[in-house]
């Protein structure tokens, strides 16, 4: 019986076998499913070309079409469908160079790189496993899909994953799997950086984070990675107790943490953060490096963006695993604040030159608004405009 969250995709499926089409659910939604897992995107394979779904379905959006995947819009649902195809080679090493669409699911499964991945599941919910998937689900084991050398040679990100899913799942790499990426691991040095550090920052983020840092040690892929292959001592300071780190931004402040020497900015430079991680990293490094000179107070919670809280609670455990952590005591701080952000306080700029209209605008309006800001957040002043004016008579600002 085909599972009921696989319901709205249904109708796909049932439209392209309307149309004389084999297609299947297949990849991490059946594997997920199996192992009573949350399910993220559904994926479906079929006989159908995408020239023939743009003719059976209203809504097609092309996104890969040279290799034959095409997003089907179905009742205001995205699904990603892709024709069954056998791969030529990988000269870039990401994507084949030709692709030939064949007519059954067999040689599409044969090219996926794991055996967990290479299952499909029909409308009616029966499994198709080609490979042994579903005794490996059982074995907690990650297998490639035959030979593991030419699998890896394919796309050497695949290295990267199969480390991924062992920090997500908690499986063991089988062996000869394991040799395959000691054997082909220096080809990594090609790929593109977003590709590795968006492996990365999975691998970082999963479950059984410990169990993929440590094949990451054990197989010595660090040597392989940007900033990492300059820096390869930096593994022999990452905990063997690591803890899931849910952030791209964590991760890169985490590192710089575990080693100051090498800078910050190193890191983002070398992994090619976006301005949104930069920004995630620099928080959490100013956090971190307040709390131990002040300890855990208003300001620094304040100051922390909340997005980051539980990411700032991991690393400062993995930082200091001898001291013990008081979330409560955290998060306590955190809902006492009386403001969220600078945007509550009720003063601004213009209320300061109403103060001092003799005053010409500087750097001093910016910095008296800053301690006033954090008069507020440690309780010391009322966030009303009367208070902060008399707190102004007995604290004016000061001119350099």
């Amino acid at each position: 019986m085909l599972p009921h969250i696989f319901n709205p995709a249904k109708e796909v499926i049932v439209q392209l076998k309307e149309h004389g089409e084999h297609a299947y659910f297949v990849g991490g939604c059946v594997r997920d499913v199996l192992l009573h897992r949350e399910i993220g995107d559904i994926d479906i394979a079929t006989s159908a070309t995408p020239d023939k779904m743009l003719q059976i379905f209203d809504t097609v959006i092309p996104v890969g079409i040279e290799h034959g995947t095409v997003i089907v819009r179905l009742n205001h649902v995205s699904y990603e469908v892709t024709t069954f195809r056998k791969d030529g080679t990988y000269s870039d090493q990401r994507h084949p160079d030709t692709v030939l669409y064949v007519d059954q699911i067999d040689e599409d499964l044969q090219r996926r790189d794991f055996t967990i991945n290479a299952l499909a599941m029909d409308i009616d919910g029966n499994i198709i496993d080609l490979y042994g998937g579903q005794a490996d689900l059982q074995k907690k084991l990650i297998r490639t899909v035959g030979n593991g050398v030419e699998r890896f040679t394919e796309d050497p990100l695949r290295i990267l994953r199969a480390l991924r899913f062992s920090s997500q799942l908690g499986f063991k790499i089988e062996a000869q799997t394991l040799h395959a990426i000691q054997e082909v691991q220096s080809q990594m040095r090609n790929l593109a950086v977003e590709r590795i550090t968006n492996e990365l920052a999975k691998l970082a983020a999963g479950t059984y984070a410990a169990k993929g840092f440590m094949y990451l040690r054990q197989t010595k892929v660090y040597e392989q990675l940007p900033v990492m292959i300059h820096y390869p001592y930096i593994m022999e300071r990452i905990p063997n107790h690591m803890k899931p780190i849910h952030s791209l931004g964590g991760l890169t402040a985490f590192f710089h943490m575990l080693a100051p020497e090498i800078r910050l900015q190193t890191w983002i430079t070398g992994w090619k953060c976006s301005n949104r991680t930069k920004k995630e990293a620099m928080n959490l490094v100013e956090a971190i490096s307040y709390a131990k000179t002040h300890g855990m107070d208003r300001w620094l919670v304040y100051r922390l963006m909340p997005e980051l809280q539980t990411c700032f609670l991991t690393i400062t455990s993995l930082l200091n695993p001898n001291e013990e952590m008081d979330e409560t005591y955290f998060y306590q701080l955190f809902n006492q604040l009386p403001i969220r952000s600078k945007q509550e306080m009720n003063w601004n700029g213009n209320d300061l030159s109403r103060c001092f209209p003799d005053w010409k605008k500087g750097r001093w309006m910016q910095e008296t608004l800053l301690r006033i800001e954090k008069e507020i957040v440690m309780g010391r002043l009322d966030n009303s405009k009367i208070k902060i004016k008399e707190w102004l008579q007995w604290n004016p600002p000061v001119i350099d």
